[in-house]
């Protein structure tokens, strides 16, 4: 059995819409569905409400193919911290996922996928998912399936989210995709919207799809992890 892809994008909001655009267009043409990673609010004061361009772009896209990825609540809150579930309690996980909840089913983006800051959830934090109604936590070395208790490893590669922007860095994930991808295993990218205008970060992420799809994988979002079809659901 082929392989799964799963590409990610982080940190969209206004001032990173057009580049996100024209990156998820690039996967499009290549038949390679996005997961949107999605905060209701970011640093310098962006809450995603507010942003009805954004908004509307992200129900567009979840009405076809791609699919929608709670990003953490307030991430800009916990700015010279660690990243933002990486260390909370249950009852303060719960807390803001609730509130996180709230904003994305009002913009009617509302997902049960969830992906801490850096891929970084404490325990606790875990552990206030399942009764917060979320059936996935992705992690980075995997992700677990909140319903049957079953963690899958696979490991998330990419630019942003704690990853450097280099060009080592960049070498290591190309190495690590074609490794991966030959073996017929499970590839994670991912790149922070940021980042989509440095040329290495963004053409090194386009390589590792095409040699992905070289190597026969199967691209998917992460939506195929809670058993709900594109297009529909909460997912």
């Amino acid at each position: 059995m082929a392989g799964q892809l799963y590409v990610s994008v982080s940190g969209i909001r206004a001032d990173t819409l057009t580049d996100t655009q024209a990156f998820v267009d690039d996967l499009a043409r290549r038949e390679v569905p996005t997961s949107l990673l999605v905060s209701p609010r970011l640093k310098h004061g962006y809450r995603l409400g507010d942003d009805a361009e954004t908004v509307d772009w992200l129900r567009e896209r979840r009405s076809g193919d791609d699919a929608i990825v709670l990003h953490g609540y307030d991430q800009a809150a916990t700015k010279r911290r660690r990243a933002e579930f990486a260390v909370i309690d249950t009852h303060e996980a719960a807390l803001r996922l609730a509130a996180a909840d709230r904003v994305l089913e009002a913009a009617g983006l509302r997902t049960r996928l969830f992906a801490a800051p850096r891929w970084t959830a404490s325990a606790g934090a875990t552990a206030a998912l399942p009764a917060a109604g979320f059936r996935v936590n992705l992690g980075f070395t995997g992700w677990d399936d909140l319903v049957t208790g079953q963690f899958t490893r696979a490991r998330v590669l990419g630019f942003g989210d704690g990853f450097r922007a280099d060009a080592w860095w960049a070498r290591m994930v190309v190495v690590s995709t074609n490794r991966t991808a030959r073996r017929g295993g499970v590839v994670r990218l991912s790149i922070a919207a940021k980042h989509l205008q440095t040329p290495i970060a963004r053409q090194t992420l386009l390589d590792c799809v095409d040699l992905s799809r070289h190597h026969g994988l199967t691209p998917v979002t992460y939506r195929r992890l809670t058993g709900v079809a594109a297009g529909r659901g909460a997912a």
